[in-house]
């Protein structure tokens, strides 16, 4: 989301609109008021407005709520990048029922699954990023009952926004949909200290008042400094629009005064981030293994410390690598960071390569220092599928694990053959939504 970070950077204190609005199932009267708030907002100078959670509607129950869900490339996502291109503004939709098609041919009666998605349009109409809600609100009280995709609660989880932090993050948004019990006790609470721990801007646009009989929102759409102070919070009414200035300048004031990110003792306690796998394009880092180079088409998987890539020479059909970007000799050389993330890496790629190459077995081996057989003096793991009776003694994979970078008489695999195995992981990683 480097361009909305952009945009909102480009001035010394930019204009931010939060807004809060009271969805139903009625999505024309919805858009209306998502066209009077973009009005609002222009008026009073915003250049980036933020919308809450079920800005395109609140069904009365499961049926409708699939029944009126899109895809992105349907009419209500088709007007909002209109009002950002006709407006020239950012929009933030803090929640739109994304539709997800099990074929070309199904109907709207047909859908049986929905994403809880957050898209960001920028202001030539482009939608620039989406983001797939992750916690599910799933319970049932004497009260109400929220089930799966009906509402998230993000907010809760503080993982979430410290690693978005560690990242660069300066701005947290939580576009919500709170529950009135829920919002009295808690909404402000969690909103400050998500701020406050992660030295960020909180913007928490909020949907407020009745839905339908059985559904109420909280509201108090509010932002929040670095320091926990509240710069706006809309009124109790039905639709509100709050503008603020985010004072960039205050943000690093304090982060400098009060540095707890650079405090962390990541020696002790560390949060990684399970970094889904990457479009071949995207693999533009040089990738050193002990002093070779690595093509970067032969590379299938890339986290933020480690990497996964095919071998020149296989012990078995789908024999990988796994090894950290940061040369360590041997395993007591890794950070706690990249201990954790390269055998998160290991086990993403274990089964992706038993998935592809038909197996539910593996041998998953590290050989750490010359006695145990590594001849590159680069931590890395062999990931090996197997199959029943691939070797007369199963053990013997590791005497033709030992001689098989040895062997003269055992060529290494053509480059073609390489970048074909690397981009068969790659899909497969996608098929399986690692």
């Amino acid at each position: 989301m480097s361009g909305a970070s952009a945009v909102l950077r480009a001035g010394s204190n930019p204009r931010i609109a939060i807004a809060q609005m009271r969805s139903t199932n009625d999505k024309d009267h919805n858009l209306n008021q998502v066209k009077t708030i973009i009005q609002k907002a222009k008026d009073q100078q915003a250049s980036f407005v933020f919308f809450p959670e079920c800005c395109d509607y609140v069904g009365s129950n499961r049926e409708e709520t699939l029944k009126l869900s899109e895809p992105l490339t349907g009419q209500t996502v088709s007007e909002y990048q209109k009002l950002a291109k006709d407006n020239g503004l950012w929009l933030s939709m803090g929640g739109v029922h994304e539709s997800i098609a099990e074929s070309t041919t199904t109907t709207p009666e047909d859908v049986r699954n929905i994403y809880n998605t957050h898209i960001i349009i920028d202001d030539r109409g482009e939608l620039v990023a989406k983001y797939r809600k992750l916690h599910m609100f799933n319970v049932v009280t004497p009260e109400f009952k929220f089930r799966e995709s009906e509402t998230c609660y993000d907010v809760r989880f503080a993982e979430a926004s410290t690693l978005l932090r560690k990242q660069g993050a300066e701005i947290l948004t939580y576009p919500s949909a709170f529950a009135v019990s829920t919002g009295r006790a808690h909404w402000e609470v969690l909103l400050r200290a998500r701020a406050i721990e992660n030295q960020c801007f909180v913007i928490a646009a909020a949907q407020i008042g009745f839905h339908n009989k059985k559904r109420e929102s909280y509201g108090h759409a509010m932002v929040v400094n670095p320091w926990g102070v509240i710069l706006g919070q809309a009124s109790q009414q039905d639709l509100d629009v709050v503008v603020v200035e985010l004072d960039f300048d205050k943000l690093a004031n304090v982060r400098q005064n009060m540095p707890c990110f650079e405090h962390r003792r990541d020696d002790i306690y560390n949060l990684s981030y399970r970094k889904g796998s990457a479009k071949l394009e995207s693999f533009d880092e040089k990738y050193n293994f002990g002093g070779y180079d690595i093509p970067k088409d032969t590379v299938f998987y890339s986290s933020d410390l480690c990497y996964a890539f095919v071998n020149i020479r296989c012990v078995v059909p789908g024999h990988v690598l796994v090894s950290t970007k940061r040369w360590a000799a041997r395993m007591p050389d890794l950070t706690s960071a990249e201990i954790n993330d390269f055998f998160q890496t290991v086990c993403k790629v274990q089964k992706v390569a038993e998935s592809l190459y038909g197996g539910s077995s593996a041998t998953v081996t590290v050989q750490d220092g010359p006695d145990a057989g590594q001849t590159v003096f680069h931590v890395h793991c062999h990931v090996m599928p197997r199959h029943k009776g691939d070797f007369p003694e199963n053990d013997q994979i590791y005497t033709e694990l030992n001689l098989h970078d040895t062997k003269p008489e055992q060529p290494r695999r053509p480059l073609e053959e390489m970048r074909a195995e690397a981009g068969r992981f790659r899909d497969e990683f996608v098929r399986m939504g690692l």
